[in-house]
């Protein structure tokens, strides 16, 4: 029996033969063209065939998952629309009478390798985009097919070096129990994918999984991020009944879904969904969600080639808030920039976008995107349950900045007779060490808090938190990193301000009684984690929660602190 260490991605457990996914060796010849416009031709049909399947993998994703997950596809079908791209493919053809795929590969091979050379993630993230592209080109070209399961014939545990969202949202669950990848991390899309589809996944393992027998047994923890080679009968027994007494949990947590959270001793916690469309809003609220602890105004920017008008915002937001009556909706404003580009935007280049102008800070420099937004909310929050929440808040000035364009905006459309929100609730994402350091100040100014842990997480510890290499470091488990979320709770509660969660610590069954303990008033995830999450909450008190919480402060190390709560979890 061995024993292999990663990250947990995905929750779950499962046991089966090993199945080892290598990537197809694509080999082609480089040849010189002598007939430049029907190799043109050969180009532009894979192009169009590529621009289907995209389409067509974005379909798959709203089928078995939402609207929101979704977008992860838009980077691909945009690349297929990359002027730049697509010339320099087709100058390789026209001048240097290359063949469309010894074309492709170049040209895909130096895009993606400047890129690679950067260390900013976004553009690593843009190389690989480009790679995964330039690569579906070759296979339409080529007429090479390269499907993860393709010769599986039964369930299995799929092993691989890399999975692309591509692959992941193709796979069979039928066939596929989970999947292992060498390299990856928690919060890549491959993995919000897998906790999507509900299947067990550990990521970030090591190259020497390709090394496992094909269809030797092996046992996937995605609880604890491990995966068994040839694990002994007495191991197997121990994770079949864990597994079973989980599943019996989560299915009666299903069954009360929709009752409140209260704790024994009667504190009520509010466990709400972060969702990220229209399509999403009823997901949630058959899921148990007593409102919205974020949305993700995004996707209103992200599916199109041009802005969102205040119409068009508005009727989305309105059929949210709609879709949840009296209940409350949090709507994060615009959080473009990072990791997520708008191709009719033109922002300058910068060497680290994660800490250049993104969410309120490019609202704040550009009124004429900001501007829209705010109107259509406080139009859509008419007699409705809206918050609005500002994203990557650093400094009071922003708050300051924005609450004035916000008013601005409440007094336009007064003077213009529409009607407009009575008292919109303003809150701010606390996901910067600068504003859990100063949340004492900025507490008056608001009139909620909201910890984002993904971005808290990788601010404090300065690790990219997609990054397989520095992955333990970028864990919201860090000592550093809970220390900041019980002073943002202490800051928010000395000023009669609630304070929740929206990262995805929040839905971590593991972290919900340190995350009461710790002060937190309300918990938002994704509508597949809010039945457990309730069900746990129904079965701790204030009391016990805060004593973990004490326990867990003294720790070192977020090891110790995950071991500690797995020995003393209730599940």
């Amino acid at each position: 029996m061995k024993i292999l260490h990663g990250v947990p991605a995905s929750r779950g457990i499962a046991i089966g033969p090993a199945f080892l996914f290598k990537k197809t060796d694509i080999h082609f010849e480089r040849n010189t063209i002598k007939n430049v416009a029907e190799e043109l031709q050969r180009f532009e049909s894979a192009l169009e065939q590529a621009k289907l399947q995209v389409a067509g993998l974005i379909e798959k994703a709203k089928l078995k998952t939402d609207a929101d997950t979704a977008s992860i596809f838009q980077a691909h079908a945009m690349m297929l629309e990359d002027p730049d791209y697509l010339a320099s493919i087709q100058e390789l053809i026209t001048v240097s009478n290359l063949n469309a795929e010894a074309a492709t590969s170049d040209a895909t091979e130096k895009y993606a390798g400047m890129l690679d050379a950067m260390e900013d993630k976004y553009l690593r993230a843009r190389a690989a985009d480009i790679r995964d592209i330039g690569m579906r080109l070759l296979h339409i070209l080529l007429k090479v097919a390269d499907f993860p399961t393709e010769g599986l014939d039964r369930p299995a545990i799929l092993l691989a070096e890399e999975l692309t969202p591509s692959d992941t949202i193709s796979l069979d669950k039928k066939l596929v129990l989970g999947f292992c990848t060498s390299g990856g991390g928690p919060t890549a899309h491959v993995a919000i994918l897998a906790r999507e589809l509900g299947l067990p996944a550990v990521v970030g393992i090591g190259s020497e999984i390709m090394d496992i027998q094909e269809m030797s047994l092996v046992m996937l923890d995605g609880d604890e991020g491990t995966l068994v080679v040839e694990p002994d009968p007495a191991a197997i027994e121990i994770k079949r009944a864990q597994s079973s007494r989980l599943t019996m949990k989560g299915n009666e947590a299903k069954k009360r879904a929709r009752e409140k959270a209260v704790t024994k001793d009667g504190h009520r916690i509010e466990v709400v969904a972060n969702i990220g469309s229209v399509e999403s809003a009823a997901t949630a609220l058959d899921a148990g969600a007593e409102g919205v602890g974020l949305l993700r105004s995004e996707f209103l920017y992200l599916e199109r080639t041009h802005l969102p008008d205040e119409e068009e915002q508005y009727q989305a937001y309105r059929a949210i808030l709609d879709t949840f009556g009296d209940k409350p909706v949090i709507l994060r404003t615009l959080d473009i920039g990072g990791d997520k580009e708008l191709p009719y935007l033109t922002l300058a280049k910068e060497m680290n976008p994660f800490l250049g102008l993104r969410a309120i800070r490019l609202c704040l420099a550009k009124p004429e995107i900001f501007k829209p937004q705010l109107r259509a909310a406080l139009r859509a929050g008419s007699e409705r349950n809206l918050k609005l929440m500002f994203p990557m808040v650093a400094t009071l000035a922003e708050v300051c900045s924005a609450k004035k364009i916000l008013e601005e905006c409440r007094q336009e459309l007064l003077a213009e007779g529409l009607p407009v929100a009575d008292h919109l609730e303003v809150g701010i994402m606390v996901e910067i060490p600068a504003a859990a350091i100063t949340a004492d100040y900025l507490a008056p100014e608001v009139d909620f808090f909201s910890i984002g842990t993904n971005d808290l997480s990788q601010y404090t510890m300065a690790a990219d938190r997609t990054s397989s290499a520095v992955s333990g470091l970028a864990n919201p488990f860090q000592p550093a990193v809970l220390r900041l979320i019980r002073d943002v709770s202490t800051a928010a509660h000395n000023h009669g301000k609630w304070v929740g969660m929206c990262g995805e610590l929040a839905g971590e069954p593991l972290a919900i009684p340190l995350l009461i303990g710790l002060g937190l008033d309300e918990l938002s995830m994704n509508p597949p984690a809010i039945p457990m999450a309730k069900q746990l909450l129904r079965n701790l008190t204030n009391d016990e929660a805060r004593k973990v919480a004490e326990a867990v402060l003294r720790m070192k190390s977020p090891e110790e602190v995950r071991q500690w709560l797995e020995s003393n979890s209730p599940l």
